[in-house]
């Protein structure tokens, strides 16, 4: 069974830029629910304890407490159910091994958060289109 209407599972600290995102996603009235997790150990908790249904799209930033982004994207594709999970990145960081790294594993794209209300605009608009269009296995 498929759905095209994914869940939104941003994974970043920064609560300025999510609240940005969030106003985005009203704005431009993108209805997927969006789900939050602070950090790398949040997100694994949230997807082991049911909290994030399929399907979803991982917004994941790199540089977080506890646990980065690419220890958790290391840890999600363990695991058997998420190791297809889409991922997009957003991060600070235009540092081509993490770039490099990230693709290495298997991430959907990569986005900077150049100046933080223009990148989430363009974030926002690439996601609501990917939304519209894409069908992802539940």
């Amino acid at each position: 069974m498929t759905s095209n209407c994914p869940t939104l599972f941003v994974i970043d600290d920064d609560d300025v830029d999510f609240k940005l995102l969030k106003h985005e996603f009203t704005k431009r009235k993108v209805t997927n629910e969006i789900i939050r997790a602070k950090d790398g150990v949040d997100a694994l908790e949230k997807l082991a304890l049911g909290v994030v249904q399929k399907p979803f799209v991982i917004l994941l930033d790199l540089n977080m407490p506890r646990m980065g982004g690419m220890e958790f994207l290391s840890e999600l594709r363990k695991h058997e159910e998420y190791e297809d999970a889409v991922v997009f990145i957003l991060s600070t960081s235009s540092d081509i091994n993490d770039i490099q790294a990230s693709y290495e594993k298997h991430v959907a794209g990569y986005f900077l958060k150049d100046d933080a209300e223009k990148g989430i605009e363009r974030v926002v608009d690439v996601l609501g289109g990917y939304f519209q269009i894409v069908m992802l296995p539940d």
